[in-house]
């Protein structure tokens, strides 16, 4: 069975990109051709998008996958187990609402 690499890539269509802790910022060029030369470098280096998931209008972050390498896998991560269910968790009991000094509820707008 194949095993795939996956990279995470933050960015920002007014000209920032963030990779794994590595920033990368517009120099004197277009918006578009900034983000182009990013994605055709990961291209080169066998990345596909998989997945683009937006966050503002000006931002998103991109998936990519390829074959894993042994390179990919160097940074000693644990490697992700279809046996190992992960452990069920209580959530905290949700506290008493706060009351105002006449002992009615206060009503908040979020």
């Amino acid at each position: 069975m194949a095993q795939w690499a996956y990279k995470v890539v933050y960015i920002d269509y007014r000209g920032r990109i963030s990779c794994e802790g590595v920033e990368t910022l517009i120099g004197n060029e277009r918006r578009s051709a900034f983000v182009r030369r990013y994605l055709n470098s990961l291209g080169q280096d066998g990345w596909e998008v998989v997945g683009i998931q937006p966050l503002s209008p000006n931002s998103a972050y991109y998936v990519f996958k390829r074959p894993g390498q042994e390179s990919d896998f160097a940074d000693g991560a644990p490697a992700a187990s279809v046996e190992s269910a992960p452990e069920e968790t209580t959530p905290p009991a949700a506290s008493a609402s706060p009351e105002t000094e006449g002992g009615s509820p206060t009503v908040e707008n979020v």
